[in-house]
């Protein structure tokens, strides 16, 4: 079996398939997927924003109105926001994470191998010569970033760098590079951001509703909201509470299925599985937090430096998937 069999199919399904595909079918199928997730979080965000118009006008009307005016205004509002912050986050979200993170550009004579394997790789892979960055730090990991494969960014850690050989750096330069050449890096941005506003809107939202409560209840008027209205608050509380923890879900589906197949393209640009193998083992032992990373980047690395995952932990908590099932789906590859 070639290093390309069973792409798709190792990636969905585990190390038991072994189906030949066509891998650019599966990077299609990929985009395609993730533009259907992009639309649903923007129409979630619209819910979002319909549900608090629809029950604003309801405490005012002391009604329940089939159809809100306000509710409609107030939906197109988000999904406006969540759009044009996405638009805003291409321009400027890699540089933002760029900064936090304190990576360093580097020129060839600085880091002569890493330079070169990037090199190899971005010829393989067939996009331009991204820029290579170092964070200086002793843990191991790298992530990538940019709006596009001619902006892209691959940054590594210097203990990564030190720790690993060739074939270990190539294994994992070319996982990140497969996160341009995909475009992970331009949808997990987006991805990130509209997971982002809703979760800051329904915090907003709560905190408003405990404050109203704490009014009401202080209140000496006496009077009591009609059924409908406290029907409408309830209804708003529930999508408050559920809203960011479905958009956080399919932030980490994405995040975790972006990895499998990246795993994958890896093979397929350094025709060595056991490159990427041994560099995940030696990942899984030694990452560990280090100054500018935090939970809105976790999601970047090729490790989740702040928390580690098992198969037994919850989807809604995982970022990345169980490292072991990575490297038995890579030896597969490799059969």
């Amino acid at each position: 079996m070639s290093d390309l069999s069973s792409v798709r199919d190792t990636v969905a399904h585990g190390p038991a398939a072994a189906t030949t595909t066509d891998f650019v079918a599966a990077q299609r199928v990929n985009r395609r997927n993730t533009a259907l997730l992009l639309i649903a979080l923007t129409a979630l965000a619209a819910l979002l924003g319909y549900m608090i118009g629809w029950t604003i006008e309801g405490e005012a009307t002391d009604s329940v109105p089939l159809w809100s005016r306000l509710g409609v205004g107030a939906a197109g509002v988000m999904a406006a926001a969540s759009v044009g912050w996405s638009l805003v986050s291409l321009a400027v979200g890699d540089k933002l994470v760029l900064g936090m993170a304190s990576a360093k550009e580097i020129d060839k004579q600085d880091a002569p191998q890493l330079y070169n394997v990037v090199e190899e790789i971005s010829i393989a892979a067939g996009v331009p010569m991204p820029k290579v960055m170092i964070l200086e730090t002793d843990a191991l990991n790298a992530f990538a970033t940019g709006p596009s494969v001619r902006r892209g960014t691959i940054v590594v850690t210097r203990g990564l760098l030190n720790t690993l050989n060739r074939d270990e750096l190539q294994g994992v330069v070319a996982h990140e590079m497969s996160h341009i050449a995909n475009l992970d890096t331009r949808y997990m941005v987006i991805v990130g951001v509209t997971v982002g506003l809703i979760a800051l809107v329904c915090d907003m939202l709560l905190r408003t509703l405990n404050w109203g409560g704490s009014a009401d209840n202080r209140s000496s008027s006496g009077k009591k909201k009609s059924s409908g209205g406290g029907i409408l608050i309830i209804l708003l509380l529930v999508i408050a509470i559920l809203a960011p923890l479905a958009a956080k879900a399919v932030q980490f589906a994405v995040s975790r299925q972006r990895e499998y197949l990246a795993d994958a393209t890896s093979v397929q640009f350094t025709r060595n599985p056991n490159g990427l193998i041994s560099a995940l083992q030696k990942l899984a032992e030694k990452a560990a937090p280090f100054p500018g990373v935090s939970h809105a980047t976790q999601h970047l690395f090729i490790v989740n430096p702040v928390q580690r995952f098992t198969k037994d932990t919850p989807a809604l908590l995982a970022t990345h998937p169980d490292i072991q099932d990575r490297i038995a789906r890579l030896r597969n590859l490799g059969a």
